[in-house]
């Protein structure tokens, strides 16, 4: 299964990234006009994870309304300043949710099915979990 996706230079330190599927996103290491690089690599881990949570929930019939996946990380003081410790917390709100569902779901994702973060955990990135449960009417 191939990917592929192109980053053209706009200025100074911007550039446009264009995804294989056709979208464009501007990334920007001086945060005038995007997102800095190392951010959308945490977006990207979030939203691989967040998709495993969000359907494994939902293939065993818990009625989740929303999923907010918080990332905290941190890097290494030297140059290359690499992410050495990565906090995934999600904060999933539904309707009787049951926590094992929800526990599961996290650690199915974490050790079997997100790319992104078995790919950081290879390369030496401590990466932890956590999870609230929100209860809705």
């Amino acid at each position: 299964m191939g990917m592929n996706v192109s980053v053209k230079w706009e200025e100074e330190k911007a550039f446009k990234g264009t995804t294989g599927s056709g979208f464009d996103i501007i990334i920007d290491g001086e945060q005038k006009r995007g997102a800095r690089p190392l951010e959308l690599m945490l977006l990207g881990l979030g939203g691989c994870t967040s998709y495993d949570v969000v359907g494994i929930l939902k293939k065993t019939r818990q009625d989740v309304v929303d999923c907010v996946c918080e990332i905290d990380a941190e890097r290494a003081d030297a140059v290359p300043s690499v992410f050495t410790k990565i906090h995934v917390k999600f904060i999933v709100s539904g309707r009787n949710l049951k926590e094992a569902h929800v526990k599961k779901a996290v650690a199915l994702s974490a050790e079997q099915y997100c790319s992104a973060s078995l790919m950081l955990e290879k390369g030496g990135v401590e990466i932890s979990h956590s999870y609230e449960i929100v209860e809705v009417e």
